[in-house]
């Protein structure tokens, strides 16, 4: 037994011992090199150009195809450039890119760091799911029985066609006792609702909803809101202009709420970093940044980008926020629980 103890102790240190002195021989062989200096210097550029988006990205102008909030919507992904300009910067010996380096990953870590760790917690008095559906979702049924298998006490579901909303309704009705739906958004909870009402967000149609949500812990105003969409066009840039207005007037209507504990649900078309949403995100807090898992990434559903399906808060705490499985929809339903 203690011999081979013995020879794996050796193996360990012979494996360490290599590993120094290849260590040793990198570091050597830019030893005494002025080159490390000169070299990597547009790599060294590049790296200090991509920390100063990331750090003044609130300074990008919006005047010009809102290139400012388009920004602001990938902002976590400039991150993904900081390893393959690591590597360039070894393989090209250049220190210079290295300090340069510095920059971009102390202010990511600094603005994103605290997604990327598992800040959730158990139980919560009240869970909730928000869903697009898509209108043109090839399985309305399968994807309803999805979102109620997720346990929510109160779901809400966006992009509702008058075809589709009978088949969410059955398939629905046996979990959740009460439920309406406004032009093309809905709620269903568990619990009475009452206070149902549209919520004009200036689109000329009804994409928006309020209800008082009577819990076993007291009313929730409950918010459900499908902001319109955004574009990228070679012509116009991101096209957010009536998002942006819809945003304002939903703000608004938040301000106006008498209830004191307020959860908003739905597809906003836009991430918690995005200036134009300004009017919503100053006065509510993301579960997802309060007590998520990760980024909770949640559109398009194959490849998730980008989380622009948010459940927000005033009033309560959040205990937990995670995505839910892919349906027939292209975007990934999310959910939360809080204590209310």
């Amino acid at each position: 037994m203690a011999q081979a103890y013995k020879a794996e102790t050796d193996s360990g240190s012979s494996e360490h011992e290599r590993q120094g002195s290849r260590l040793r021989r990198l570091v050597g062989g830019w030893r005494g090199d002025p080159g490390i200096w000169r070299r990597g210097l547009v790599t060294a550029a590049i790296a200090v150009l991509i920390g100063l988006v990331m750090l003044v990205h609130a300074q990008i102008p919006n005047g010009v195809g809102n290139l400012g909030s388009l920004t602001e919507t990938f902002l976590p992904w400039l991150g993904v450039f900081v390893p393959v300009l690591l590597v360039i910067a070894v393989v090209r010996k250049s220190a210079t890119a290295l300090i340069a380096l510095l920059l971009p990953v102390i202010v990511w870590l600094n603005a994103f760091g605290g997604l990327i760790t598992d800040k959730s917690g158990s139980g919560g008095d009240l869970t909730v799911a928000t869903h697009n559906v898509n209108a043109d979702n090839p399985d309305p049924e399968g994807t309803a029985r999805d979102v109620a298998a997720s346990g929510a006490d109160v779901v809400a579901l966006e992009e509702l066609t008058s075809s589709a909303v009978p088949t969410y309704e059955k398939a629905l009705a046996d979990t959740y006792k009460y439920h309406s739906v406004q032009g093309t958004v809905g709620v269903w909870s568990k619990y009475p609702m009452t206070g149902t009402k549209p919520v004009d967000i200036k689109l000329g149609w009804t994409r928006a909803m309020r209800t008082t949500v009577d819990t076993p812990k007291g009313q929730v105003a409950v918010y459900v809101a499908h902001l319109p969409s955004v574009r990228v066009k070679l012509d116009a840039g991101f096209t957010a202009g009536q998002r942006d207005d819809s945003a304002d007037a939903l703000g608004e209507a938040i301000s106006d709420e008498r209830l004191g504990k307020v959860v908003l649900l739905g597809d906003l078309n836009g991430t918690m970093n995005d200036r134009a949403l300004n009017a919503v995100t100053s006065q509510l807090r993301s579960t997802q940044g309060a007590a998520g898992d990760g980024f909770g990434f949640s559109w398009p559903a194959s490849f998730p980008m980008a989380r622009i399906d948010q459940i927000m808060v005033k009033g309560v705490e959040p205990v937990s926020s995670w995505t839910l499985p892919e349906t027939g929809s292209d975007h990934l339903p999310v959910a939360a629980s809080m204590d209310l």
